[in-house]
């Protein structure tokens, strides 16, 4: 991409398109189920896949390969690959090593993650805006002698608070927030500017009946109201103690979780986009693979309208 950060942001927002697939319970899935996925994701016209990492899961750069080499033209992005799985170094050369080997098609979303997974790595969760200016400062004097691709692999950071995103904004080529409403979307926007990216992750049920939908939600949002990081981001938007409690308010799993027919969720995800996003990575959430892709499958032909 054009060290330029408007044209490099361009150059993603054209390579990535307007909406995307988190991929969720799909990443999880056995390798042979997850590459029959991800072809069919491509083939539906979705413009990115999206996946985590965690010390319990698939390692970050070898899933990129994978999914990279069981497709030919979708972008795919770590959201995120965490800083302390791996050196500077080494993140840096892999993203290389995956553009030059796929036309270009990897984007390196990097992250502090959470308390909890850092110490299970043996290391210390401390300071992580420094730490993760530290990891940046190191990819920029760092010199690849292998074969290279064309541009240089773009980097995003899972950017939440202020300082984050004005790390992703001046070092990087954008932010992919996660677990946050179109009000999040907005503030970040007037954080970054109008020029770099801003890919938010947004979960989505498809069930319109209120309590169904509404338990599928907490059930999602489980794990992530235990990481004070999302909950203290979520604070700043006006949440509370009581927001938080017993899976979390029917107020706050509508912000987090679209829930509904096709059209509800379409409108999400135009929220997001009105509020500044370039690009939303939807996450179906369903009890299994198979079940996640049936919703990415029914969704496809309003999201990838707007």
């Amino acid at each position: 991409m054009s060290a330029n950060p408007e044209q490099r942001a361009q150059a993603l927002r054209d390579a990535i398109r307007r909406v995307g697939v988190w991929l969720g319970p799909i990443g999880l899935a056995p390798a042979g189920e997850e590459r029959a996925a991800i072809r069919r994701i491509e083939q539906l016209g979705y413009g990115a896949a999206w996946f985590g990492e965690a010390p319990t899961n698939r390692e970050a750069m070898s899933h990129a390969g994978l999914l990279l080499g069981a497709t030919q033209r979708l972008m795919v992005a770590t959201g995120i690959a965490n800083i302390w799985a791996r050196d500077a170094i080494a993140a840096i050369n892999a993203a290389n090593t995956l553009n030059e080997g796929y036309g270009e098609r990897f984007m390196l979303g990097l992250g502090v993650s959470h308390a909890p997974a850092v110490r299970s790595r043996g290391h210390e969760y401390a300071k992580p805006l420094t730490a993760m200016r530290t990891y940046l400062e190191a990819i920029d004097a760092h010199t690849y002698g292998a074969p290279a691709p064309a541009h240089p692999s773009p980097i995003v950071l899972a950017a939440l608070r202020p300082k984050m995103l004005e790390l992703a904004r001046d070092k990087t080529a954008g932010a992919h927030p996660y677990f946050v409403p179109p009000a999040h979307t907005a503030r970040a926007r007037e954080i970054l500017g109008p020029s770099v990216l801003l890919a938010p992750e947004q979960a989505v049920v498809l069930e319109s009946e209120p309590g169904r939908a509404r338990e599928m939600g907490r059930r999602h949002m489980a794990m992530y109201l235990k990481l004070p990081n999302y909950v203290n981001n979520l604070r700043t938007l006006g949440y509370d103690d009581a927001d938080f409690a017993d899976g979390g308010s029917d107020k706050l799993v509508d912000a987090i979780v679209a829930w509904g027919d096709e059209d509800a969720i379409a409108g999400r995800v135009r929220e997001h986009l009105d509020a500044g996003a370039d690009h939303v990575a939807v996450q179906s959430y369903a009890d299994d693979a198979q079940a996640s892709l049936a919703q990415l499958e029914r969704l496809a032909p309003v999201l990838l309208a707007l």
